[in-house]
């Protein structure tokens, strides 16, 4: 493995449990133990373990620091309070998504934001330049690690390590855990009741520990970026890099809901208003195969079953543990959306896979 790549605090213990590692955004993180869709299989029964310490950790702070980041990112942050969380983006110029992340409100002068793990140093210049003198942005990258406990036994766990579980969707709490400050937030990336636990590196071991066991009390397990990944997709959660990037807007990903229209100003407003109001040339769409076969990311879409017509791109695409077949996001292009708006055909290694429109999430699963 490159030595270039970082590690969590808890790293060895994922040597320790016999993972297989892989590279997340210049971190070597685990992929699966037990296998992934086992571990799929532990979340949406039980509950799972994940290590996601590799993403981003970026404080602001300084008077007036909710105001000045809400008129850079594109959610309305004057929609939470003090100890709610909110899903954001950050786009460019364009209106392409430079990336998503959570934001921590802990007071009108506190922040934390959570950026994805390959995005997280260019978030951190860009916040660094876009926020007014005055403020504090601090990166916090290495400082805390980030456990993520997930599943609808996750409350139960949650009790075994003396931190609250009785939280409202996207609202956090501060707690103590070893002597240390944590930060206990109710969100995940799975789509199952969960909770994502932000502690000190120094006690993050002994965390990780506990809550694999605790787990394991529930009948579930520790889980890699394997399952996470059939999990988000089965949800239509987008990831960065594939569902969305800087050349993809909320607007074509059918993210607008997380957009604050009526603010005066945030970055990109102007190419997304216009985007907006003229229409998305492209729009996600979610498919589930017909026949036998799996899409995976950049496969072809096409309107016919020669595959002659092209009309857009896979963005995800897995086998789906629950449902058993074939499902995919795709970035299709809206006039063909229009004229054949039942289903679509993959190539997949020069077969036709017929494809079916279909909403989302794939599955009947809700994180609230």
């Amino acid at each position: 493995m490159d030595n270039a790549l970082q590690h969590t605090a808890i790293y060895s213990e994922h040597e320790a449990l016999g993972a297989k590692c892989a590279d997340f955004g210049g971190w070597e993180m685990p992929i699966e133990y037990a296998g992934a869709v086992a571990e799929h299989d532990a979340v949406r029964s039980a509950v799972g373990v994940f290590d996601v310490s590799h993403m981003g950790k970026l404080r602001i702070t300084g008077a007036g620091a909710v105001s000045a980041l809400n008129a850079v990112v594109t959610s309305e942050l004057g929609k939470i309070t003090a100890g709610q969380a909110q899903y954001s983006m950050l786009c460019n110029d364009k209106g392409g998504i430079i990336d998503d992340f959570i934001i921590y409100r802990f007071s009108d002068d506190d922040i934390f934001v959570i950026p994805n793990a390959a995005n997280a140093s260019e978030v951190f210049e860009a916040l660094r330049k876009a926020l007014p003198n005055g403020l504090n942005v601090i990166n916090e990258h290495e400082e805390f690690g980030i456990i993520a406990i997930q599943g609808p036994r996750s409350p139960e766990v949650l009790v075994s390590l003396n931190l609250p579980n009785d939280l409202d969707y996207m609202s956090f709490s501060q707690a103590t855990y070893e002597g240390q400050s944590v930060t206990v937030c109710r969100t995940g990336y799975t789509g199952e009741v969960g909770f994502e636990v932000v502690a000190p590196n120094e006690i993050l071991r002994t965390l990780w520990i506990a809550a694999v066991n605790g787990a394991g009390e529930q009948g579930g397990m520790p889980a890699g970026l394997g399952a996470r990944d059939l999990l988000r997709t089965e949800m239509g959660y987008p990831l960065h890099g594939q569902d969305i990037s800087p050349l993809i807007t909320p607007v074509e990903a059918l993210l607008g809901w997380s957009v604050g229209w009526a603010k005066p100003e945030f970055h990109g407003k102007d190419a997304l208003t216009t985007m907006r109001e003229a229409g998305a040339p492209r729009k996600r769409v979610a498919l589930k195969s017909v026949g036998r076969g799996i899409p995976r990311a950049h496969m072809d879409v096409y309107a016919d079953d020669e595959l002659t017509i092209k009309v857009g791109e896979v963005t995800s695409g897995t086998y789906s543990p629950s449902l058993k077949q074939g499902i995919a996001l795709a970035l299709i292009d809206s006039a063909a959306m229009d004229s054949d708006p039942s289903g679509f055909y993959i190539d997949v290694r020069g077969k036709a896979l017929e494809c079916e429109r279909t909403s989302l999430p794939f599955v009947d699963s809700s994180p609230k």
